[in-house]
């Protein structure tokens, strides 16, 4: 193989690299702000779900709360 020969196969496979670089570089940007907007959504349902919860204590202690009522084989 002639030193030309095998450069312009160095240069191909830099190319392809460069190509395979800036896809996953992307996929991972990508990724990173999909991250973000599910983690400010889990955010967000958990300070309803708090809301929530308060509002049901504020009503009183006589409405059960599903997780302290037994399952019905109990």
């Amino acid at each position: 193989m002639s030193l030309e020969a095998r450069l312009d196969a160095l240069e191909s496979r830099v190319a392809f690299q460069d190509d395979w670089l800036e896809t996953l570089d992307r996929l991972v940007r990508e990724q990173a702000s999909e991250l973000e907007k599910l983690t400010r959504l889990n955010q967000l349902m958990r300070e309803r779900l708090s809301e929530q919860r308060q509002a049901i204590d504020e009503l009183g202690g006589d409405v059960p709360r599903p997780e302290d009522e037994l399952p019905p084989h109990y």
